[in-house]
């Protein structure tokens, strides 16, 4: 069992139980969970054998999340993810997934100043031209990564959304907000390689 001296051990018992050796109690996904968004780095062994399990731990809080509708993962990535499996491209979609979320939660908080700044309606429509330009840009640099094509399904008609009501607008803001982020990074990114 290595550790980093700034992590914190999580042991996990043959019962399912979580416990912290920091705090000498025992522990929930949920509160792991709280864990990384306080950004304490913990890693998690399994009790009997001694194996680094904190990968299935944290992919498991991730599909926690995903089963209580808080979904933030697109179908469309989770598939492209399962796609790479085995590919050859899947040495590589660890370090490029490693290196955009690091950009993304380091540029987070700007963006959040930003967003907060400067939203207005015309801002909005604005960022959704923006958003649509940068989706293009997105999807060619995603074909980079699949060198000799591949078939996409022809996408459904989708039938006209209802007008959101304000507190739904003020999430999709969010969510556009948060994808116009990631696709900037991946342009910037792009264009520095």
């Amino acid at each position: 069992m290595k550790t980093q001296s700034d992590q914190t051990v999580i042991k996990k018992y043959a019962n399912r139980r979580l416990y912290n050796t920091g705090t000498s109690t025992y522990v929930t996904l949920e509160d792991l969970s709280e864990m990384v968004k306080a950004g304490e780095d913990f890693v998690v062994f399994d009790a009997k054998s001694g194996e680094d399990i904190t990968r299935s731990v944290l992919t498991q809080i991730i599909f926690e999340h995903e089963n209580r509708g808080q979904n933030l993962l697109p179908i469309t990535f989770l598939r492209q993810l399962i796609r790479f499996y085995g590919d050859s491209m899947q040495s590589l979609v660890p370090s490029y997934l490693e290196f955009t979320m690091q950009n993304l939660a380091k540029d987070q908080e700007q963006l959040r100043d930003q967003m907060e700044q400067s939203f207005g309606a015309k801002a909005f429509e604005a960022m959704e031209e923006q958003v649509q330009r940068n989706s293009e840009l997105f999807e060619n640099a995603m074909k980079m990564f699949m060198p000799f094509g591949t078939t996409q399904p022809k996408k459904q008609p989708q039938p006209e959304p209802e007008a959101p009501k304000s507190s739904e607008l003020d999430v999709l803001k969010d969510q556009i907000a948060d994808m116009q982020r990631k696709i900037t990074e991946l342009v910037d990114k792009s264009n520095r390689g």
